[in-house]
């Protein structure tokens, strides 16, 4: 099979894992990766929005992927981080049990998600990548959130 410009397309990724699953993002929409902060609860706040932090006198909003995935909860730890990123014009902060490593992926190792997975609750999900023996979870950030939840989080 010949390949083509495309299949040597190397994506790079920042790679962390929540539970024993493991994600990819792209890298150009991470803005930073840091350690757990004191996060302030905000009153009404959406149930999937954890608090703000102050981060270098920006406030951003906070949101814990493992409630966003439906995941039980799980005591915070040295590995946690929160991924600070850019969705749209909106800076948010995801929580995460541990950031793995930045890693370059070839884009012909990249499959759509399986229909299983490709339901409703699942369209953040821009497929699957094959590392050796690993299997890498692709989200697409920008359709992680939903516009009212876009729109939930600015008045936050």
């Amino acid at each position: 099979m010949a390949t083509t410009a495309h299949d040597d397309h190397l994506l790079q990724l920042v790679t962390f894992r929540i539970g024993e699953e493991e994600f990819g993002v792209n890298i150009l929409q991470v803005q930073e990766i840091i350690r757990m902060l004191d996060i302030t609860k905000v009153p009404k706040a959406p149930d999937f929005v954890e608090g703000v932090i102050n981060l270098r006198g920006k406030v951003i909003p906070v949101i814990d992927l493992r409630k966003r995935f439906g995941l039980p909860a799980r005591e915070r730890d040295k590995m946690s981080r929160i991924i600070v990123v850019e969705i749209g014009t909106t800076v948010v902060g995801f929580i995460v049990d541990a950031v793995s490593e930045v890693l370059r992926l070839p884009a012909s190792t990249v499959e759509p998600p399986p229909p299983v997975v490709a339901g409703l609750d699942a369209e953040y999900i821009s497929g699957v990548g094959k590392l050796d023996d690993r299997l890498l979870i692709m989200l697409d950030m920008d359709r992680l959130l939903s516009r009212d939840e876009k729109t939930a989080l600015g008045a936050a």
